[in-house]
């Protein structure tokens, strides 16, 4: 009886999540394509989800960076590892938008188009670069001071990362000094952190339901032929995503000791969230615990991933890089080499902070022209309707940037258990 009941219950076994995303995937693009009338009803469930993670990461994302400093132990030691990190950052953003570039006036992406912008044109890119002229006017002095919320409450209720993320550090260097008088703060992290912790593996959970209703909506709006004109972007765009991934992180993790095509299957189920949502908020959590439970010190984890979701943006700066150029041939528009300069420098500058704001590659994009005027605003209405395709490989090779610069960190720090790692993977 006992044998029946086992087979039983294992004829019924759950999917795991990563088949329920994928199945939820392709159900919700055979509805947008042969019910795109039943979009509206479901575009709730996407926002539903979505809303359900702003709610929960905004605290737990505070517990973690403030006990990841309370665990560093010395303030000089936070110091040199969020100083390693920044510069591990600039230096691979750096990199990557310089490279797409190349590449991109290489293969003379956009030439033959021959653009000429319409008032409909100039009217439908309003919004966005009327948001790129106020971030572009911001400046260095204004991005400082928007780090300091009016309230403590207030980055909570606005669920301000960048903020969140200030107020983290201030509150663990602090509670870090007030040695055994912090006992009872700390306690309460702890368990807040584990109340978040668990209440995102609900959340998480949900993720099939609002990956369905991404993709109902979306294939809905734009169906399936409506970016041929675009294909060649877009298709050039996921292949150096695709390069980047392979090459360049691949390559580090080789050099860190590890496995990159492990490393990838450790993190599919993820990676799938990410690809079909374009957003990585709703896996930060796992993304935190998987990284810890590869052998990586949680102070690492705890500064560098959450920093990385803001200054780490490598799929950007790809995207940036090749989308000037690609305007700059559609509409002949001939770049010297000081223009071309000063646009990726803008980029570098006004692209952080830029995590999960929607249409955010549109903005900093107009924000970047806003830098060499000669190149028409208006042009941007060509991006804007694969915007959403684009962001897919966006969102994937920031998710990827950010799951390998904790590796880069703690193997430059001397904070990770290689063989814990490696046994861990060995089971993926």
């Amino acid at each position: 009886m006992s044998g029946n009941t086992q087979r039983t219950s294992a004829s019924f076994r759950v999917p795991s999540l990563f088949v329920q995303v994928v199945l939820a995937t392709v159900l919700g693009m055979l509805v947008g394509l042969f019910a795109p009338s039943l979009a509206p009803d479901v575009r709730w469930t996407t926002d539903l989800f979505l809303k359900l993670i702003v709610m929960a990461v905004g605290p737990l994302l505070f517990c973690i960076v403030a006990l990841g400093i309370i665990g560093a132990g010395s303030l000089k030691t936070v110091g040199r590892l969020g100083g390693r990190a920044l510069l591990y950052f600039e230096g691979m953003t750096t990199l990557v938008l310089f490279a797409s570039v190349g590449i991109t006036m290489l293969l003379g992406a956009g030439k033959g188009i021959r653009f000429v912008p319409t008032p409909g044109d100039e009217q439908l890119v309003a919004t966005y670069s009327g948001n790129a002229k106020h971030l572009h006017d911001r400046g260095i002095s204004d991005f400082l001071l928007s780090l300091v919320p009016h309230t403590p409450v207030s980055a909570f209720a606005d669920g301000n990362i960048l903020q969140i993320l200030f107020i983290a550090i201030l509150s663990g260097c602090c509670l870090n000094q007030m040695g055994s008088s912090a006992a009872p703060v700390v306690t309460l992290l702890e368990s807040l952190s584990a109340l978040f912790s668990r209440m995102m593996r609900f959340i998480i959970c949900l993720a099939p339901l609002g990956v369905f209703g991404a993709m109902v909506t979306t294939t809905a709006r734009y169906g399936l032929d409506t970016v041929v004109h675009l294909a060649g972007f877009v298709l050039l765009y996921f292949l150096m995503i695709a390069m980047f991934i392979i090459g360049i992180l691949g390559g580090l993790l080789k050099l860190c000791g590890l496995s990159p095509l492990r490393f990838a299957r450790y993190f599919r189920e993820e990676s799938a969230i990410v690809m079909t949502t374009t957003a990585s908020d709703a896996v930060l959590p796992r993304l935190m615990e998987k990284l810890e439970a590869l052998g990586i010190e949680r102070q690492v984890v705890g500064l560098v991933v959450p920093a990385g979701y803001s200054f780490n943006l490598d799929a950007l700066s790809i995207y940036l890089g090749m989308a000037v150029i690609f305007l700059a041939n559609a509409t002949g528009t001939n770049l010297t080499f000081w223009q071309i300069t000063t646009m990726l420098v803008t980029a570098l500058f006004t692209s952080k902070g830029a995590h999960g704001v929607p249409g955010i590659g549109i903005v900093i994009l107009a924000a970047t022209l806003a830098a060499v005027p000669s190149i028409p605003v208006a042009s941007l209405v060509m991006l804007l309707a694969i915007d959403w395709f684009v962001g897919i490989a966006r969102a994937v090779g920031n998710f990827a940037g950010n799951c390998v610069a904790p590796v880069v960190i703690g193997r430059w720090e001397n904070k990770i258990d290689l063989e814990q790692a490696k046994r861990v993977l060995a089971m993926h």
